[in-house]
């Protein structure tokens, strides 16, 4: 497979075009399925978290998810073969210096997206693009302390990201029309298909899917209905692939929580208020696959439930 290529923003060294390397910040489900993604489409990445078992982890649902492309017949097993040896893991953002493009994938947290942009923005090349993968906060307000805002634009991915054909572009209000261009091309290059957002709370997908989950719970909270008729009335009934609370544990019930706090704080419309009941499964920390047990059980890697 050649090396992609991505389009070089205006007044940037051309020497940065030689080798394009993705730096992933962010070992989670999120990152990890990004760094799969990345790879296959033929680009070397650095996944990174905050310690090597966090980053390793990752590395080990990268590579499950590519498996599991092959045995969906998504990917070729010689494509698959090909993209494992192109992850490597890193410690914090110091590999991101030799990047080309930095991803951030770290928890809906304003306050530490902010942070990791502030380091990342020292350490990075300038001629890098910086994404943030965010699912809800507002590219402005995570670009607000960085010297060069300019330079970060949203490239939101969804979960599973080999599976998920689509991609969210959310430029700020400052962001260079070159930066979102540039943007767009990469998520391209990945094989996926672009919608573009204004750069407000929850953006589109994230702003309809919102209510839906909530809703949903509300109603098994107030006795509507119970779990498994929810989920199938929303399979059924609206074609949806998995029930809303075979997504919520898809997602995290800790994650979708904080989503909803995000759509409230920017719209204050009783519609994002978070039913009690995915306060209570956060404090219990039954947070859905990743824990083994949200609103169904699960096997956890290594076996147990």
């Amino acid at each position: 497979m050649t090396e992609p290529a991505l389009p070089i923003p205006e007044g940037s060294d051309p020497r940065a075009s030689v080798r394009h390397r993705v730096f992933v910040l962010g070992a989670g489900i999120m990152g990890s399925g990004i760094a799969a993604q990345c790879a296959l489409a033929g680009y070397p990445v650095t996944l990174a978290d905050v310690n090597e078992e966090l980053a390793r982890r990752g590395l080990a649902n990268a590579t499950r998810a590519l498996d599991r492309a092959v045995e969906r017949g998504s990917a070729a097993a010689g494509d698959r073969d090909a993209a494992i040896p192109r992850i490597d893991v890193g410690l914090g953002i110091r590999h991101a210096d030799g990047a080309d493009v930095v991803i951030e994938a770290a928890p809906e947290d304003l306050a530490l997206k902010r942070r990791i942009f502030s380091e990342l923005e020292s350490v990075a090349s300038p001629h890098a693009l910086l994404a943030s993968n965010t699912s809800s906060l507002p590219i402005t307000s995570i670009a607000q302390d960085l010297q060069d805002p300019g330079r970060l634009v949203g490239i939101h991915f969804f979960n599973p990201v080999l599976q998920m054909a689509l991609v969210e572009l959310i430029p700020g209000l400052t962001t260079r029309p070159e930066v979102v261009e540039a943007a767009r091309a990469f998520a391209t290059s990945l094989g996926k298909t672009v919608v573009a957002s204004k750069d407000s709370p929850g953006f589109v997908t994230t702003r309809a899917l919102a209510v839906l989950v909530n809703e949903a719970a509300w109603m098994l909270y107030e006795g509507v209905a119970t779990r498994d008729d929810i989920d199938a009335a929303y399979r059924l009934g609206f074609h949806h692939p998995m029930g809303p609370f075979e997504l919520l544990d898809l997602v995290g019930i800790d994650t979708a929580l904080a989503i909803l706090d995000v759509m409230w704080d920017g719209y204050r419309d009783s519609r994002y208020r978070a039913c009690p009941l995915l306060r209570t499964m956060v404090s219990a920390k039954k947070l859905g696959r990743k824990t083994g047990e949200g609103f169904y059980r699960y096997p956890l890697p290594g076996g147990g439930t």
